[in-house]
């Protein structure tokens, strides 16, 4: 018996979910979506036939709805705070143009749970900053799964646009669905990473994004820009 329901009023089909992962399928990227968590079915279906106000929600109630922040599971309950980072260094390229081989690029990420925390980062020649931010979270939502804490309330910060605007506008599913290619018919850049990612997402019922300034004053952000630094530092010419 599922511990919790998701009623969808706005969505692509709307009605009652068992699970976070197939609500999400239903509401991310739809214009207006209108959903919320419930203990119980009852008290779901009961707020399913109410009716709907004739209003769009605000750019910022939007967000939260696409950030998975429902009333009933507030972000600030969550019991992993879990921080990814990517970059890369170039030895006096141009903005725009490739990566040389021999530029050092690293990611890493820390996960914050009970008053432990868990670490990792690793590096790579001639990538470039998009590849590692991916690959941070990529290897966070690894570490995760390994310990089987992919079950609890997750709160994830990140700097990278790149990464976040995709999996929280909904352009990572019109890229899949569209063979993908982006809405103005350009391959999509690191498809295996983005491929990788759609598999691991829906192991993570509880997961909640938000974007935090780079280099900013986030501590947890600033350990893993440091953490990846150390990486790029360490790493042989």
């Amino acid at each position: 018996m599922a511990s919790k329901y998701y009623a969808v009023k706005r969505g692509r089909h709307p009605g009652i979910y068992s699970s976070w992962a197939a609500c999400q399928r239903e509401v991310t990227g739809y214009s207006g979506a209108i959903y919320r968590s419930f203990t119980n079915r009852q008290e779901a279906q009961a707020w399913l036939g109410a009716p709907v106000k004739n209003q769009r929600p605000s750019k910022r109630q939007q967000l939260a709805l696409d950030l998975g922040q429902f009333e009933a599971e507030p972000a600030a309950i969550a019991t992993i705070a879990l921080y990814t980072d990517g970059g890369s260094r170039n030895h006096g390229n141009r903005r725009g143009q490739h990566v040389k081989e021999n530029d050092k690029a690293a990611w890493a990420f820390l996960i914050e749970r009970q008053g432990q925390q868990v670490t990792g980062t690793a590096g790579e020649f001639g990538a470039t900053n998009n590849r590692m931010e991916l690959l941070g979270l990529i290897n966070a939502f690894k570490a995760l799964i390994q310990r089987e804490w992919q079950n609890e309330t997750i709160n994830a910060t990140l700097d990278s646009h790149y990464v976040l605007d995709p999996i929280m506008k909904g352009w990572l599913y019109g890229w899949r669905r569209r063979g993908w290619v982006t809405s103005t018919g350009k391959a999509v850049a690191n498809k295996e990473l983005w491929q990788t990612l759609l598999t691991l997402l829906p192991q993570f019922p509880h997961l909640h994004f938000q974007w935090t300034k780079g280099h900013a004053d986030n501590q947890g952000n600033n350990i893993v820009d440091e953490l990846l630094n150390t990486t790029m530092d360490r790493m042989g010419d």
